[in-house]
């Protein structure tokens, strides 16, 4: 008799990351800290976010009226919970090892397995810690994570052809540029082209 095919268990990603101080999880990278974001961090979240409102805008999807508000966030910590615990999409926020500041995020998103084994990764910075190596440091990190942890072949990234220190980050991350796309994704009410990157575990 023909056995059943053994089912995945989705990674127990929480067990995956050592504790800090204050309990919670984290990966560590050069200079950085990764962790879950948690409801004690909103007000830095949403003044890193509204101080750097002008400089991420162009480069995000359209912002919602409460964009920053506590509700707001709330719900995406639901979300977050939600696509962690069906192993859909991790996101992270990037803490500076120093003074425990806030200086942006990455999310790794899009998970699929089979025969994939894949993800796509976004990421953000705070215009304050911009250009320092922070969300480069985080990357890795994440890629790391990716590849080491959750067990992933390939994570994907894409940026817009004029948004150069993206495209430095992910080049100096590892990434390779595979190619472009037409009409993209929708970012600040339009479709944007983009340049395609990627990075395989082993490659």
């Amino acid at each position: 008799m023909a056995r059943s095919p053994r089912l995945r268990q989705t990674p127990d990603v929480m067990a995956l990351m050592r504790k800090d101080n204050e309990g919670s999880r984290r990966i560590d990278g050069e200079g950085i800290y990764l962790r879950a974001p948690e409801l004690r961090d909103y007000q830095e979240w949403a003044d890193v976010r509204e101080a750097s409102r002008a400089h991420l805008i162009p480069w995000e999807p359209t912002w919602a009226q409460d964009e920053t508000s506590r509700g707001s966030y709330r719900y995406k910590l639901r979300r977050y919970a939600e696509d962690a615990r069906d192993d859909k999409a991790y996101a992270l926020f990037v803490f500076r090892e120093d003074d425990d500041a806030l200086v942006g995020g990455v999310t790794l998103s899009n998970i699929r397995r089979g025969v994939a084994q894949m993800a796509s990764l976004g990421y953000w910075a705070g215009k304050a810690f911009t250009g320092q190596g922070y969300i480069t440091a985080a990357v890795r990190a994440c890629v790391r994570y990716a590849f080491e942890d959750l067990d992933l072949h390939r994570v994907e990234a894409a940026c817009q052809p004029d948004n150069m220190p993206s495209r430095r980050v992910l080049e100096k991350a590892g990434f390779t540029q595979e190619g472009s796309a037409r009409a993209y994704l929708k970012i600040n009410g339009k479709w944007r082209d983009h340049l395609l990157f990627g990075i395989v575990n082993g490659a």
